[in-house]
């Protein structure tokens, strides 16, 4: 079998659609390789019950640059919206509504107001969290130790209480990390709270998906990817990944390697850690293998259908509760006219991934009951749970040694994916950027000036790569994407 492509890459998430965007885009002949019948990856939508329903709830951020771009890339930029300006309604049992929102003074002045009325916190408190907010923003970020230590116990050493921390810090670092302050790595923790709230006004404000996930994402990828010419082959399960004279070859499930493989000069591997490791310990070993060490961290999500309109907000936190966000999807979903559908988000959901859905059904919609007074009259049409056991990578301490860069030992193999090291945890924005990323190495691999390659055909000899030196770095414009 000859090498025919100039890239191929595995995984159709938004790693891998932006990595193939940017190849071909740039004139290389490339392959799309997807085990599901879809593209997407992990924001994808399902229908059930004559309902249209996400499996997670990802919003993004303003100055989410990467994320944007691409889906003004895919044309989908008419279903999403962006806050005129951040703005968080904060629900508690037994309490009226408090909105959290940011001011038009400058960082990080901007959300002095909002703490100084919060009223889920004790003065005291919120003058020390004005304190640990500052304290923060002194962090040198080249200190090795911020891997090694978890947010909340920084916190705690800088005046902030258990209290506070469920309180205040856990409603931005649950959703971003998926963990809660206790148990995430400092070093990521600092940078959604300087990036995405202390440094600049604007690029905290949240972005919503106005249309399903489906609608947004995986349809416009299809149309986009065609577009540019890349071949995509859905439904191909990736089983071994080999380095041939010319390049790379990818065989798919059944080993039929004339029918079922795919040989390219340049491989993009654009998958979730696991099945990364899985897929490419055999050619590079102990490298591979010691991604698994990242472990993974749930998401669970509630899908409860109301008789009636019981939540007046587009989204909402909770606080004093189980439920960590709400967020209403009637008109996105499809819900029939005068009821209402709300997505309940668990983030770092380990015992929820346990539960039964009758148990979860007992423990939650009381729950609700208690922040929406209407929901206590209110009929439940249905209660239904998505569960995603590998949602992320684990934000951890340590994980930042373990996520490997975008180029591997194999001159030509590169990596995407929001584990490998963007820098940011495990969002929308940083799927993008790996694909950028993970494009850029390819490019200059096959000799792609600025401007596009010399000719669609051109490829360089297997033995070219960047100097182990060279980096391409992520967008410095670019912030967190919040909660999913």
């Amino acid at each position: 079998m000859s090498v025919e492509r100039d890239a191929v890459v595995v995984g159709g998430g938004l790693a891998g659609i932006t990595a193939a965007l940017d190849l071909a885009d740039a004139g290389a002949r490339v392959t799309l390789l997807e085990v599901r019948r879809r593209l997407g990856g992990a924001a994808y939508s399902f229908e059930r019950d004559g309902l249209e329903m996400d499996n997670g709830q990802h919003v993004f951020l303003r100055g989410c640059d990467a994320y944007r771009g691409l889906l003004a890339r895919l044309g989908s930029e008419r279903h999403v919206r962006v806050q005129e300006r951040l703005e968080i309604p904060v629900l508690s049992p037994g309490e009226p509504p408090y909105r959290l929102r940011r001011s038009s003074l400058p960082a990080p002045l901007h959300l002095a107001g909002a703490l100084a009325r919060y009223t889920r916190m004790p003065l005291r408190a919120r003058l020390a969290a004005v304190r640990g907010a500052l304290a923060l923003m002194r962090i040198r970020r080249e200190d090795a130790a911020l891997d090694a230590e978890t947010l909340g116990s920084w916190l705690g050493r800088h005046g902030q209480s258990e209290a506070a921390i469920a309180a205040l810090w856990d409603l931005i670092a649950l959703p971003t990390l998926n963990l809660p302050a206790a148990e995430a790595s400092l070093e990521l923790g600092e940078f959604v709270f300087r990036r995405g709230l202390l440094t600049s006004p604007a690029d905290g404000d949240i972005g919503f998906h106005d249309s399903t996930l489906s609608q947004i994402i995986a349809a416009p990828a299809q149309d986009a990817l065609a577009r540019a010419g890349v071949e995509v082959r859905l439904g191909f399960g990736a089983q071994e990944l080999h380095a041939v004279e010319g390049g790379f070859e990818v065989i798919g499930r059944g080993g039929e390697r004339d029918e079922g493989a795919v040989r390219a000069h340049n491989a993009v591997v654009a998958v979730p850690h696991p099945r990364a490791a899985s897929l490419l310990e055999p050619v590079l070993g102990d490298a591979a293998a010691r991604w698994r060490a990242l472990s993974t961290s749930p998401i669970v999500n509630l899908h409860v259908v109301y008789d009636r309109v019981v939540c007046d907000e587009p989204f909402a936190a909770g606080v004093g509760t189980p439920v960590q966000y709400l967020f209403d999807r009637s008109a996105a979903a499809g819900a029939p006219s005068g009821c209402q559908y709300l997505a309940v988000s668990l983030s770092g959901a380990a015992r929820e991934m346990g539960e039964s859905v009758d148990a979860l059904r007992e423990r939650y919609l009381p729950a609700l009951a208690e922040l929406l007074p209407r929901a206590r009259t209110a009929r439940v049409e249905a209660f239904l749970v998505t569960r995603e056991h590998a949602a992320t990578f684990r934000a951890a301490p340590g994980c930042g040694r373990l996520r490997p860069g975008a180029r591997t030992s194999l001159p030509g193999l590169l990596l995407g994916g929001t584990w490998t090291d963007t820098g940011w945890p495990a969002t929308l924005e940083g799927a993008v950027l790996s694909g950028h990323e993970a494009a850029a190495h390819t490019l200059a691999r096959l000799g792609h000036p600025p401007g596009g390659l010399a000719s669609p055909s051109a490829s360089a000899p297997p033995s070219a790569s960047l100097p182990p030196s060279a980096s391409v770095p992520p967008s410095a414009s670019a912030s967190p994407a919040g909660a999913r």
